[in-house]
């Protein structure tokens, strides 16, 4: 299993930035995706998550809604992270993670434990 984060990158605070995540090796559809991010210093938190198969659900950190939406395209086997009015305390490494679905009404999770495949990052800087 392959998760290649791409689309980091250097912007000034307010701008916009969109991550995407190639995914291969794995049935695409049957995972569940998340984001996470790791400050320096910091620990890996949750950004957002989306759920397996058509996306319907789909949850965001606090501080994180009403700026990022995570969206899916499954015939790509792609999952986006679209970044607005990005400041400074975004700046971070994002990474892509993929959680197998447990059942058909399983939930995505908010705790990287959940997830059973990583991609590598990319770094997010946000300049004020």
């Amino acid at each position: 299993v392959q998760l290649q984060a791409s689309g980091g990158g250097l912007v000034q605070s307010g701008g916009s930035l969109r991550l995407s995540c190639a995914a291969s090796g794995l049935i695409f559809p049957s995972f569940h995706m998340g984001w996470f991010r790791q400050a320096p210093g910091k620990e890996r938190e949750f950004v957002a998550t989306i759920s397996y198969g058509a996306g319907s659900t789909y949850y965001y950190a606090d501080s994180v809604k009403g700026r990022f939406t995570i969206s899916r395209d499954n015939a790509k086997a792609t999952v986006y992270l679209q970044m607005n009015s990005l400041n400074p305390e975004d700046t971070a490494v994002y990474y892509c993670a993929a959680q197998r679905r447990r059942s058909v009404i399983s939930a995505p999770a908010l705790h990287g434990d959940e997830y059973d495949f990583w991609g590598q990052g990319t770094q997010v800087t946000v300049s004020s």
